[in-house]
């Protein structure tokens, strides 16, 4: 598989639903399980939450099969500030394989590994 890329607006919420739509029709395609599946979607949908709560406008998604199947999810625009993520990338932690955070206190990007 190639890498695959979504852009969009953090703004409308109906994009998130298109987006886990995406994470899920790449791990299929990599026949992942069902359970593995529905992780990835919950971290990918997190990813994006915790870049729209650091006040990015909008987020890139890049889905890529490098060592698994992975996401690069980086915030873009906005005015971007710190933020309490704590929770988000608690859950993240508990489902994925790998999760490299990027940025000082700012989280920027987030890259996904199941």
């Amino acid at each position: 598989m190639k890498n695959f890329t979504v852009e969009f607006a953090l703004c409308d919420s109906e994009y998130m639903t298109a987006l886990r739509l995406a994470a899920g029709a790449v791990c299929s395609a990599a026949d992942i399980d069902v359970d593995a599946i529905e992780d990835f979607k919950v971290c990918v949908t997190e990813s994006a939450l915790i870049l729209k709560n650091c006040g990015f406008e909008s987020v890139k998604a890049r889905f890529f099969r490098e060592k698994g199947v992975g996401c690069e999810i980086s915030g873009i625009g906005g005015k971007p500030q710190s933020a309490d993520n704590e929770l988000s990338l608690a859950l993240i932690s508990a489902l994925v394989s790998s999760c490299d955070i990027t940025g000082g206190n700012v989280i920027e990007k987030v890259t996904l590994l199941i």
